[in-house]
């Protein structure tokens, strides 16, 4: 009961806070509730359902007044290619800001690594896959049209992901100029961390790609996960933001990692 009680309390607190903020990542609610993204996400799927909330791409949004201010998740609405982009995600647009028209992207799931598609709409000539069905949609509705490819495998509802060993072998099929992966955690001294043991997928984008770039909240520094998913000389690039520690930006770099701090009034 006392479970059920502080559920409810945290769903309560949720709309309280997107009511407030507006739209809001995944990832920072996350952070706000101390909890993982996969919770977070049962959260607004059952908060959605009971119309408390509206669930739009990589997070969700009041349920009034906000139904055609971005993507809803799954469905990747036009409205995006409207919207100024120095109103969305620092962390994309720094990582938007390493791709050049002609190359081959992999993209992983995750609410930080979508925030970089509004910025793919200016690029042309671009080959992506993910594992993500919303980031296919959106691709498929770029007015650039790049050529996209999904890796296939089996659902997983958590990450709201393809994995497995088919999703693996395809994207080692390939090789691509960079791969886009977030972070659940990180570590420091080790690189980046996570509760799931889903890590294959992830890993088989990294070592298909000639640059691996991770992009992830300062936040994500404090979170302490058993499994390590990529360590650091894997990496080539962590995007994160202000948030970052100079202690921590500096023991990440003397590990060959170029860290851009992506600044709050590039938004």
């Amino acid at each position: 009961m006392k479970s059920s009680k502080s559920v409810e309390l945290r769903r309560n607190n949720i709309v309280a806070h997107v009511n407030q903020h507006g739209h809001t990542q995944v990832e920072t609610l996350a952070s706000q509730f101390n909890t993982s993204e996969v919770t977070i996400r049962k959260d607004l799927a059952a908060l959605a359902e009971q119309g408390k909330l509206i669930r739009q791409f990589g997070g969700a949004v009041p349920a009034s007044g906000y139904t055609n201010s971005a993507i809803i998740e799954g469905d990747a609405t036009e409205n995006v290619h409207q919207k100024s982009t120095t109103s969305l995600s620092p962390i994309g647009k720094a990582a938007a800001g390493l791709i050049k028209s002609g190359h081959k992207l992999v993209i992983d799931c995750g609410s930080t690594t979508a925030s970089l598609l509004p910025f793919l709409s200016n690029i042309n000539s671009l080959v992506v896959m993910t594992n993500a069905l919303a980031t296919a949609n959106f691709l498929t509705r770029c007015e650039t049209e790049p050529t996209v490819l999904m890796t296939g495998g089996t659902w997983d509802a958590q990450s709201q992901s393809f994995q497995g060993a088919m999703a693996e072998q395809l994207v080692s099929a390939y090789n691509f100029d960079v791969a886009f992966v977030g972070a659940a955690g990180i570590d420091v001294n080790r690189g980046t961390t996570t509760f799931n043991e889903l890590t294959g997928v992830t890993r088989a984008m990294a070592k298909a790609a000639t640059k691996v770039v991770v992009m992830a909240s300062s936040s994500k520094l404090n979170h302490k996960m058993p499994n390590l998913e990529l360590g650091w000389s894997q990496i080539s690039v962590l995007i994160t933001d202000e948030g970052i520690r100079d202690e921590d930006k500096q023991n990440i770099e003397n590990q060959g990692v170029a860290v851009i701090v992506a600044p709050q009034n590039g938004e």
